[in-house]
């Protein structure tokens, strides 16, 4: 008798945490859902891109941000990667405790607007969304700014890189900024998170300790180049390091960061003790073309998902009629 009570537990038991997983799972109802949402979004974002007036780029990015939310507000939908959205930068961190998605829409050649959102994880699969804000116009102190997501200093998001001090995690954001007609930037930043769980962007975390010349500690770093310059700006996994090139004015105007180039060295940051400590030179001798210790520069500027591996069930393509929205 109590043999067969202890087999009848386990069955259950078995038969609950088996229940327990599906529910964390997006169902087949939801992914057909999802599909359909994203067939939508896709057209739109292409208006956002390839529309002649601006008016009707920004009403395509009014309508996707709006679709974008009801398709997010599907049950369990952190999971569905959105990989047909080409022209979306769509990150996961890399615990994967949240994901965020930007982009941006052009007014002219002289304006770039920068939008997106923080998609946090849930238990239930719910909803929890921060909207990004983008206040770099106001903003006029960016190097020391710390803000939330409610004043965000806009960029378009390639990686994220994640470190932990006194058990803290902190998500390194790497990005580039359009900027203007003349220049582009691009820029690193920290992402943490606060007692109640809000986004925090920047802090004192970029310090230059061993500089020929001494700077002040800055809560973001950014490097500001020539148009066409293709200054490159990525993680190096076998460094853990922060690599970058170093810029030279082609003019011999130093004030003028529309004519900085690269010079073929390297500078960097390194994660030590909770900072992200400046090194000026990162090799003894200067790289030749084809020789950069990182990948193509034009990886970074293509769009697409950087997904680390979940414990959520990869999600099938299913055909679907209709826009669902």
């Amino acid at each position: 008798m109590n043999r067969t009570r202890s087999l009848l537990r386990n069955i259950l038991f078995f038969t609950l945490l088996s229940l327990s997983t599906r529910s964390q799972q997006i169902q087949p109802g939801g992914i057909k859902e999802l599909h359909a949402r994203e067939d939508s979004l896709k057209l739109v974002c292409e208006k956002i891109i390839n529309a002649r007036e601006s008016a009707e780029r920004f009403r395509a990015d009014s309508q996707f941000t709006r679709m974008l939310v009801r398709a997010l507000k599907v049950d369990h939908s952190f999971q569905f990667p959105f990989d047909s959205l080409s022209t979306i930068s769509r990150l996961y961190a890399p615990d994967s405790s949240f994901r965020i998605f930007t982009w941006q829409v052009v007014r002219d050649e002289g304006m770039h607007r920068r939008h997106g959102t923080i998609q946090m994880r849930t238990p239930d699969g719910s909803l929890k969304l921060y909207p990004l804000i983008d206040r770099s116009f106001l903003i006029h102190d960016q190097a020391d700014t710390i803000s939330g997501h409610d004043w965000w200093i806009g960029a378009i998001y390639y990686k994220i890189i994640l470190k932990k001090y006194q058990g803290i995690p902190y998500y390194t954001l790497l990005g580039y900024d359009e900027n203007t007609i003349r220049s582009t930037k691009k820029r690193i930043e920290v992402l943490s998170f606060d007692a109640s769980g809000k986004p925090v962007f920047g802090g004192r975390f970029f310090t230059f300790p061993n500089d020929t010349l001494r700077k002040a500690d800055q809560s973001r770093f950014w490097i500001e180049y020539k148009k066409d310059g293709n200054a490159r700006m990525q993680f190096d996994e076998d460094k853990d390091m922060i690599l970058y090139e170093h810029l030279i004015s082609e003019t011999n105007e130093p004030n003028k960061k529309y004519t900085y180039i690269p010079d073929g060295d390297y500078e960097g940051f390194q994660w030590k003790d909770g900072k992200w400590v400046h090194i000026e030179k990162v090799f003894t001798f200067k790289l030749q073309d084809g020789q950069a210790p990182v990948g193509n520069p034009q990886q970074e500027n293509k769009f697409g998902e950087i997904r680390p591996d979940t414990p959520a069930a990869p999600v099938k393509k299913v055909k679907s009629k209709g826009s669902g929205v």
